[in-house]
């Protein structure tokens, strides 16, 4: 595995439906985690339009959609990969997804294969497991409810994950529960997780930031509830090591 390899999740706000908007937050986001060295950045799910369901259906997106040309470029001009969270085009329904955009001017997706009950009146599942291979690191992504199925991780454990990170939103009622299961993960599959939260409320709910990263051990690094920041995990020959970087 490359020695200081650095993946981050950006703990940022989105702003209902205006998507013009919230690439600027991802754009300084990112020139921010790659003036540290950052590889690999992960934003909270739906951040590119707000977690706002009944504005999904218009607001989905392509992989050819020209939005997102401003992200192709900035993975392109880091030299980073970035994974964005957006609803995404399909059959019927759209998919709760992400845009996985490589430094090499590549656009992958990864569709939420599971879903909070009411979800499913807004859109469809995903059905395939994404990984990404980068640094020495096989890094699988993930979903917000995906991360409540013990399957869904064990699964990306099973074809190899070094790397479980996951977009989500989070309120405080949850937090508590849903990262014991974050810990637990690292623990017996013993690879690396990390969740991106945000950190200002989105579609009628008040989320708690608190966007985390724990290794096999513990956790190495834990943002604030409100501030916007990147938590960030590097790859050191003696382990995992974690800061937090102020955006």
């Amino acid at each position: 595995m490359a020695e200081n390899f650095k993946l981050a999740v950006a703990q940022v706000p989105s702003v209902k439906g205006d998507v013009s908007a919230n690439i600027q937050t991802h754009l300084g986001a990112v020139g921010k985690a790659a003036q540290i060295g950052v590889s690999y950045i992960v934003f909270p799910e739906l951040s590119l339009t707000g977690y706002e369901p009944e504005l999904a259906e218009n607001l989905a997106f392509s992989k050819k959609d020209p939005r997102l040309t401003p992200l192709i470029d900035a993975a392109k001009n880091h030299k980073i990969h970035i994974v964005a969270g957006a609803p995404l085009q399909a059959e019927g329904r759209p998919r709760i997804g992400e845009f996985i955009f490589s430094p090499h001017g590549g656009t992958e997706t990864y569709a939420k294969m599971n879903l909070h009950p009411g979800e499913e009146q807004y859109f469809s599942v995903g059905g395939e497991y994404h990984s990404v291979n980068t640094g020495g690191q096989k890094i699988f992504n993930a979903i917000c409810a995906d991360t409540n199925n013990t399957r869904h991780a064990q699964i990306c454990a099973q074809m190899g994950a070094t790397v479980y990170i996951a977009g989500v939103l989070i309120s405080a009622s949850g937090y508590d529960a849903d990262t014991q299961k974050l810990a637990a993960y690292s623990k017996a599959h013993g690879c690396l997780v990390a969740m991106a939260n945000h950190n200002q409320p989105t579609g009628g709910w008040v989320p708690v930031g608190k966007s985390a990263i724990w290794d096999a051990s513990r956790l190495i690094a834990v943002a604030d509830e409100t501030r916007s920041e990147l938590v960030v995990a590097t790859f050191t020959p003696h382990g995992w090591k974690g800061e937090v970087a102020a955006l």
